[in-house]
């Protein structure tokens, strides 16, 4: 038997997953098959696109709603006494300091379930976690991005 993946996340991340696979199993679902319905009322499904796109709108709906499942159902939530106060690990908020040009960046270092850059969430598995991961402050540490190497200095971690 294959060995499931281990989403680790925050209590956070892990409360906002179960808020979307609710919205989905109960509002969404129930929309998509309405427009299927509709659909099938237009008559000749061989040539409907407005079924086509409701019945494609539903797999996806359902594959997300499977995926969130697994997720949900293999999350590690990550505990504050878990964390080691003064390195940088999953769960902690990190600042740096690009070297030599002195640009400041803060994210939080997520699970990839929960990973938002948009709102300053990375994921465990990005190329600037992985390198920041058991670095401590005022460390410098080069960082592989894929538009080459980066020189920054961990400036505080919370």
């Amino acid at each position: 038997m294959a060995v499931e993946k281990v989403f680790p996340m925050t209590e956070a991340g892990k409360a906002k997953l179960e808020q979307e696979l609710e919205e989905l199993k109960t509002v969404k679902r129930k929309e998509v098959v309405e427009r299927i319905k509709i659909a099938r009322s237009f008559g000749d499904l061989s040539e409907n696109s407005e079924y086509d796109s409701a019945k494609e709108e539903q797999a996806f709906v359902e594959g997300r709603i499977t995926t969130l499942e697994n997720m949900i159902r293999n999350a590690k939530i990550i505990k504050d006494d878990d964390l080691n106060s003064d390195m940088v690990t999953l769960g902690k908020t990190v600042t740096f300091m690009e070297l030599p040009d002195g640009d400041e960046e803060t994210y939080t270092i997520v699970g990839s379930a929960e990973a938002d850059p948009f709102e300053g969430k990375i994921s465990n598995d990005s190329p600037i976690a992985k390198s920041l991961l058991g670095h401590k402050v005022n460390e410098e540490v080069t960082v592989q991005t894929p538009g080459g190497e980066m020189n920054v200095r961990i400036v505080s971690i919370q």
